[in-house]
């Protein structure tokens, strides 16, 4: 294939070395001739482990040509890979003025070309970028539309810097977001051989899940930091502890927690998450990262009393109340501080949960509830049906698959429900429903 590549620094020199490598035609493209230059001698613009000889064997290959003619770079191939830099602005945002001025100039390229092209954005991107701000662009400069003209894609890269070629030929995964299914084609033709899986999606979820990935990096690195500072003062061992942790693959190292859902509660996790908290504090040890998720899970907890109350409904039907589907356990349950919330704004509440049975409630969960909802036994009612038919508002806090199936019987077109625990396609219930951030 005839690639273009814009920008190159270490994801767009990588890239044009390792394709070269891999047999393609590869023009590189940069507004720093002296990059230009060290391509054209067979020398690498970026420190990397592996890039003098592989810069070397491609230059000398015949396969690799440099300019500073955007327009000319595409025109002469049949796809173009966008690796410019989007740094940060001085007030934080993403400056895209090199990916702004870039689109412009692909525009006028297609503008003059009959074949159709694929544009292949590898810059990192604030979602929404891709489909909103560039395609806007090009659309405008080149007088041809997205989808029939030409075909535009998001595939995020994700090479570590000093070991970029190993990362390229053995990544996570291969994602590309497009609208059409031109762009993963010829992506596939270009990786498709590399041992992962090659994943298909939307292309604003793909500009997202690149910002989630070095989010979750940084907060990853920010986790063990943040142990180690603890366990200094407590003379433990920080990598020992570390090392135990990662042990867990079940549910430290693993998919466990990460579907997005209602805030956490019960038992544990947030008296120990204070305790920590309290335990850094008088040792003299800041965690600004662990002492601030209580204060996130509270602000899940107000989406959603927020969410409630905006809808203007007064009659207000509650499914689940204990914090974990299939138990009984109460204990600083999200569910019953949403309870408490509601009622103290006047919302009239029923509330099901098959699991909860006030008479067989024992010691702290018994106390608990007497001491945050103590009419909870003039709410509770043990009929499903009858709470559905009685409401306004549905509040779905169970993911109990039997519960769900029974409400698909029961819940009406003109009823609104909030979905708290992101709800299986299937059953679909009839009301008007609404995620709690989805």
């Amino acid at each position: 294939m005839k690639i273009s590549i814009f920008g190159l620094g270490y994801v767009g020199a990588v890239s044009l070395a390792c394709l070269a490598r891999d047999g393609h035609e590869v023009v590189g493209v940069d507004i720093d001739t002296a990059k230009l230059d060290l391509i054209r001698a067979g020398k690498t613009p970026v420190v990397e482990e592996g890039m003098v000889d592989l810069m070397a064997s491609v230059a000398a290959s015949g396969r690799v040509s440099v300019t500073t003619d955007a327009v000319r770079a595409v025109l002469d191939s049949d796809l173009s890979l966008v690796c410019v830099g989007t740094p940060s602005a001085a007030n934080g945002s993403q400056d895209q003025g090199a990916v702004l001025r870039l689109a412009e100039q692909v525009g006028v390229a297609l503008a003059g070309k009959d074949a159709p092209h694929v544009v292949v954005f590898r810059s990192t991107l604030v979602p929404g970028t891709v489909e909103g701000v560039l395609r806007p662009i090009i659309e405008r400069s080149s007088g041809k539309r997205d989808g029939e003209h030409f075909h535009l894609a998001f595939q995020p890269e994700f090479l570590r810097e000093g070991s970029s070629i190993r990362d390229y030929d053995k990544p996570p995964f291969t994602v590309v977001g497009a609208n059409h299914p031109l762009p993963g084609e010829r992506l596939r033709e270009l990786f498709g051989h590399l041992p992962c899986k090659f994943i298909e999606t939307s292309v604003r979820a793909a500009e997202m899940m690149k910002y989630c990935c070095n989010n979750f990096h940084a907060l990853k690195i920010t986790f063990a930091n943040e142990t180690a500072r603890l366990c200094e003062a407590l003379g433990v061992d920080p990598f020992e502890v570390m090392d135990l942790v990662c042990q867990d693959t079940q549910l430290n190292i693993s998919r466990a927690y990460l579907r997005p859902g209602y805030a956490f509660g019960g038992s544990c996790l947030p008296k120990d998450l204070r305790a920590t908290s309290y335990l850094a504090k008088t040792h003299d040890v800041e965690l600004p990262m662990l002492s601030a998720i209580m204060t996130s899970n509270r602000l899940h907890i107000e989406r959603a009393i927020a969410k409630v109350l905006d809808a203007g409904c007064r009659r207000v039907g509650l499914i689940g109340l204990s914090f974990k589907t299939g138990t009984d356990d109460l204990r600083e349950s999200p569910l019953v501080m949403l309870a408490e919330q509601l009622i103290g704004k006047g919302v009239q509440l029923a509330i099901y949960d098959p699991d909860v049975h006030l008479s067989r409630l024992l010691g702290a969960n018994k106390r608990f509830i007497e001491t945050r909802l103590p009419h909870l036994g003039e709410l509770l009612r043990a009929d499903l049906g009858q709470v559905v038919a009685d409401a306004e508002m549905l509040v779905i806090g169970a993911s109990n698959l039997v519960v769900l199936e029974a409400l698909a019987s029961h819940v009406r077109a003109d009823q609104r429900v909030l979905d708290l625990v992101g709800l299986p396609a299937s059953p679909a219930l009839a009301g008007q429903v609404e995620g709690l951030a989805w």
